[in-house]
């Protein structure tokens, strides 16, 4: 893929992420601190059982600008608290 290729599809992709298999132990501010070494998060959101308060595992994360997504996916692993997590663009 072209230099700005990669940019140009980056601009029309979602800024909003999906984020799998975070650790129960995780809340929202540890998911943006993560996220956050990426770019500037405009928000972050751990999705917890309203029932019993427990981490359902997943959550959201926002990224302000495209460039953030651009550096997200050249690392190829990403670990949080020791367990390893997932992402993909959503809408």
């Amino acid at each position: 893929m072209a230099p700005g290729a990669a940019a140009a599809g980056a601009a029309s992709r979602s800024l909003k992420l999906f984020v799998g298999n975070i650790p129960w132990t995780v809340g929202h501010r540890e998911l943006r601190n993560y996220f956050a070494q990426f770019g500037k998060v405009s928000w972050a959101q751990v999705i917890f059982d309203r029932r019993t308060g427990l981490s359902k595992g997943y959550g959201f994360v926002s990224y302000q600008k495209p460039s953030a997504l651009e550096n997200l996916d050249k690392k190829q692993k990403h670990v949080l608290e020791q367990s390893p997590i997932f992402y993909q663009q959503s809408d």
